[in-house]
């Protein structure tokens, strides 16, 4: 057993971003208390005072906000009646539901925004490695059979071509988890630049160029304008018919009518899918049942999983807020993730 792995205890899980933070240049936030809102929580408002911070309620002195809910227009309200907030902490790595404040806010510093990506990476690539060897030996079709299923049926991950979407922390631990597999890894990304351990990085404009050798499709992108339906009829159509897709992410990165045209049509090994839009999935959905397809209704991070992960990001903002300005998972609000 390695040293790293004999000092987990069972089921936990670390922040893989977090030794990557380093003090932020320009217009650093002021220290000051932190509120959290709109309810209180005693682990969290623990993780506050662990960070050397001080917890107080929402008044004129509040510097820093950890919000809990996904209202992103309730936070709005919050923000406008108290201007002197200059750092903002959300609860969740997808951050689309605060657009329209990043929007109102534009290119000024101000407040701060720091969410939750790259902590609950490790729960989420698990998963993700999960949902691809699921669909690579035929899971969906086998798990529903009530009788003896001949011939024998499966495709192999080893030294297969896997294609990720997405670069950030989430998209690093698949790349960790998967090497025993020896794949081959390509990963598209925002803008082309490598990214260590994968063979080769395109991108977003080279996906079409590059999803015809992948084996295995791995979304793992922030949801955004520029990324909604990004893998639509085209993209399904130039994937091999052996090709797995598998959906961490977002559900609006797929054009979920097309994946179940697709998958009716015989075309790809099957689908992986955590997330779907919209979210509950209802019932009677064609997707449910569509065939070669598992989803298993956004659950690759559970509360159980997330809030100590959540919690020592908390602990590490607020420690960056009274010290050295090294905050994790600044978001950009210009850019939306």
């Amino acid at each position: 057993m390695s040293d790293v792995g004999s000092t987990r205890a069972p089921g936990q899980h670390r922040d893989p971003v977090a030794a990557l933070a380093r003090p932020i240049d320009g217009t650093r936030p002021a220290a000051g208390p932190v509120a959290i809102l709109p309810f209180d929580h005693d682990g969290f408002a623990a993780a506050v005072r662990d960070g050397g911070g001080a917890v107080g309620p929402l008044d004129g002195c509040t510097r820093g906000i950890v919000w809990l809910d996904l209202d992103g227009d309730a936070l709005g309200e919050v923000l406008a009646a108290h201007p002197a907030v200059e750092w903002v902490q959300v609860p969740m790595a997808g951050v689309e539901r605060f657009a329209r404040l990043f929007e109102a806010q534009g290119s000024r510093d101000l407040p701060l925004w720091t969410s939750a990506k790259g902590s609950f990476a490790e729960p989420v690539a698990e998963h993700a490695v999960a949902l691809t060897l699921a669909v690579l030996r035929g899971l969906p079709e086998k798990s529903r059979s009530t009788s003896w299923a001949d011939p024998k049926t499966g495709i192999s991950l080893y030294g297969r071509n896997v294609l990720i979407v997405g670069a950030g922390g989430i998209a690093r631990e698949i790349m960790r988890l998967l090497a025993p597999f020896e794949v081959s890894v390509t990963i598209v990304r925002r803008t082309a630049g490598d990214v260590p351990g994968a063979r080769r990085t395109v991108a977003a404009s080279g996906l079409m160029e590059v999803l015809p050798d992948a084996d295995v499709v791995i979304l793992a992108a922030a949801a955004t304008d520029q990324t909604a339906h990004l893998i639509g009829r085209d993209q399904l159509a130039a994937m091999k018919p052996s090709a797995a897709l598998v959906n961490i992410a977002r559900g609006h990165l797929i054009d979920q009518d097309a994946l179940a045209d697709a998958l009716a049509g015989g075309h790809l090994v099957g689908a992986g899918l955590d997330v779907t839009t919209p979210e509950p999935l209802p019932d009677g959905h064609p997707l449910w049942s569509s065939p070669r397809i598992v989803i298993t209704s956004h659950s690759a991070d559970t509360p159980e999983m997330t809030e100590p992960l959540l919690a020592e990001r908390i602990r590490a903002n607020v420690a960056a807020l009274v010290g050295d300005g090294a905050f994790v998972g600044i978001v950009d609000p210009v850019a939306g993730y």
